[in-house]
């Protein structure tokens, strides 16, 4: 029997009512972002509606988790203003 690989995406939301980005990580992308929706995030609950304007698939947790500390960073954030070009 085949082993199912196991993927993990790193993702960054946008809500251009309010101009903002979040960075985040998870196994199921499409119910993760109903999450942060519904209201179910603390920390993003108050900036709804989110977007998925950005993601990068891993199969390994600990690269993902790397991954999405460094998008996080002085310089990760470099690296999402000049990739994603937003206009809120």
């Amino acid at each position: 029997m085949p082993v199912e690989s196991l993927v993990i995406f790193v993702y960054v939301l946008y809500s251009s009512v309010f101009d903002r980005k979040y960075v985040g990580i998870a196994a199921e992308l499409e119910k993760r972002l109903g999450e942060h929706n519904a209201g179910k995030t603390k920390s993003t609950k108050a900036f709804v509606p989110w977007k998925i304007v950005y993601h990068e698939s891993y199969t390994s947790y600990e690269e993902a988790r790397k991954r999405e500390k460094y998008l996080k960073s002085a310089a990760g954030r470099r690296f999402l203003k000049t990739k994603l070009n937003l206009d809120p």
